[in-house]
């Protein structure tokens, strides 16, 4: 497979957008895809700059096995959009903002994660800041719901890249 990179994105990077990123590359290394497949993170705002990832993020994901200690939040920069392939954000606002912020040669690469859904039919990962433990927990189940389809998608496009030509 040919070098990928994927770009999560929620509003503080500090729940959502991290909590994918730990989930994703916990998938890869699994898969031993970790020599092909790029992992990052960011938020639309500069809220927590260079912070670790909210603790009930970090407590809920530990439990079922995920480590985002080492993460830390930042802003989505012009540079993303050139950089990764596939840069997928977790509600509407999100996508608002960050197509808006996208140059429109990568506008196509912006699409929701729940997208990639193979189980939960919803069309956002909602915000759990302000809420309860079982905000967290849902936000693990449809994170990992779109992780496993979206490796699936990942595998495809590798497979796709190396056909040979005619």
């Amino acid at each position: 497979m040919s070098h990928y990179s994927v770009l999560f994105v929620c509003m503080g990077n500090i729940c959502r957008s991290p909590t994918a990123h730990g989930v994703f590359r916990h998938k890869v290394r699994e898969q031993g895809l970790a020599d092909s497949v790029a992992v990052d993170s960011a938020g639309t705002h500069d809220y927590h700059p260079d912070s670790p990832p909210d603790d009930r993020s970090q407590a809920h994901a530990a439990k079922r096995g995920y480590d985002l200690s080492d993460l830390r939040a930042r802003q989505i920069q012009e540079a993303d959009f050139e950089q990764f392939d596939l840069i997928l954000v977790m509600d509407w606002d999100n996508l608002a903002l960050v197509r808006q912020k996208s140059p429109s040669a990568h506008r196509h690469k912006v699409r929701r994660l729940t997208e990639f859904c193979l189980e939960f039919d919803s069309p956002v990962v909602p915000d759990p800041y302000y809420g309860g433990a079982n905000g967290f927990e849902q936000v693990l189940d449809l994170v990992e719901d779109a992780c496993n389809g979206l490796l699936q998608h990942v595998r495809q496009q590798g497979r796709s890249q190396n056909k040979p030509e005619c």
